[in-house]
C-alpha cells in the first residue's frame, strides 16, 4: 500500500495506524502514564514556542508524517514552522521536531525504524524520545552531513536549535 491509499484507507476509519514499509500496523492503547507524558511534552513544545515568539506550531498526536512513499507514523508530538496547515490536513509536510514516549512495546520501534525513518525527512533537525519510567529523554540530533548526534539527559535545559526553543527538561515529564 502506498502512503496515499494508506490515509485514503485511513480517514474515518476507528482506531489509529502507522504504515511501515507498505504494511499496515495498528497503534496501541495507550498507558495513563503515556498519555500525561505525551501531554506534558504537547505543553511543554507549545509553552516554548510562545515564549521564543517564533512562526513555529506544536501539532499532537494523530498528525501524520510520510517518510516515503510506503511509510507513514504518527508521533506523540511534533512542530513546524510556517504558516498553519489547513484546517482539514491530517498530514505535516514539515516537521522539524518530533516527539515519541516509549511504551513497553514500541521501544524498539522508536529506537529503530522510527529513528531511521524520521532522519530520512529533509526538515527533521531533532528527533526526541522520552522514556517515561526511567524519567529520561533520549535527543537525536541531525549533525553534520548525514550524522545523527544522540544525547541522554535526564536534567537541565534542552536546546532545539533550529527553530531556537529552549526546554527544561523536567517539563517533559509528568511530575508525580
Amino acid at each position: 500500500m502506498t502512503v496515499d491509499e494508506f490515509l485514503t484507507w485511513a480517514e474515518g476509519r476507528p482506531g489509529r495506524y502507522e504504515l511501515v514499509d507498505g504494511e499496515v500496523f495498528a497503534m496501541s492503547p495507550e498507558r495513563a502514564r503515556h498519555g500525561l507524558v505525551k501531554y506534558a511534552a504537547q505543553t511543554a513544545l507549545n509553552r516554548a514556542i510562545e515564549t521564543a515568539g517564533l512562526p513555529c506550531h506544536m501539532m499532537p498526536d494523530g498528525m501524520t508524517v510520510r517518510i516515503d512513499a510506503a511509510t507513514t507514523f504518527e508521533p506523540d508530538a511534533l512542530v513546524y514552522c510556517g504558516p498553519p496547515v489547513d484546517l482539514d490536513a491530517i498530514e505535516v509536510p514539515n516537521p522539524v521536531v518530533v516527539v515519541e514516549v516509549l511504551s513497553p512495546g514500541t521501544r524498539s520501534v522508536d529506537s529503530g525504524t522510527k529513528l531511521i525513518g524520521y532522519f530520512q525527512v529533509a526538515s527533521l533537525c531533532h528527533y526526541l524520545i522520552l522514556d517515561p519510567v526511567k524519567r529520561l529523554l533520549i535527543h537525536h540530533r541531525r549533525g553534520q552531513g548525514s550524522s545523527v548526534e544522540t544525547h541522554i539527559v535526564s536534567d537541565g535545559v534542552l536546546d532545539l536549535t533550529p527553530p531556537g526553543l529552549q526546554i527544561a527538561v523536567a517539563d517533559l515529564f509528568v511530575r508525580v
